[in-house]
């Protein structure tokens, strides 16, 4: 492979920048700009936000359940296609796959037992 068979891919990208920048700068032209502290806090349901939320401060176990979630999601994203190509791939392709999901499991057996996954008051 040339590096003249990237050339396209390389404009493409190009492109897909200078569109982003001008949409971001344009937008910043016309949108209006008015900050005032009521406008500048979180929004809580219509409530002033009290506790944990009030300082902007999120407790750890939310991060960790986004992790996982993700790390799941990825799962899941592999299995369907490996799930229509299976009798293509064969036994071979079978083992692999078992052996992802496995080391799946185990890391989220790790989580369960290091108490990732509870939540405190």
């Amino acid at each position: 492979m040339s590096a003249a068979e990237f050339l396209p891919v390389l404009f493409m990208i190009a492109g897909i920048v200078l569109v982003v920048g001008a949409t971001l700068f344009v937008s910043s032209l016309l949108r209006p700009s008015n900050p005032y502290p009521e406008k500048n806090m979180p929004y809580e349901c219509g409530m002033d936000p009290a506790g944990e939320a009030a300082g902007g401060r999120f407790r750890v176990q939310f991060f960790i359940l986004a992790i996982l979630l993700v790390v799941f999601d990825v799962e899941a994203m592999f299995l369907f296609p490996w799930a229509v190509i299976l009798k293509e791939i064969g036994i071979v392709g079978y083992l692999e796959m078992f052996v992802f999901i496995v080391l799946l499991l185990v890391g989220f057996a790790y989580a369960w037992l290091k108490g990732a996954l509870e939540w405190e008051e």
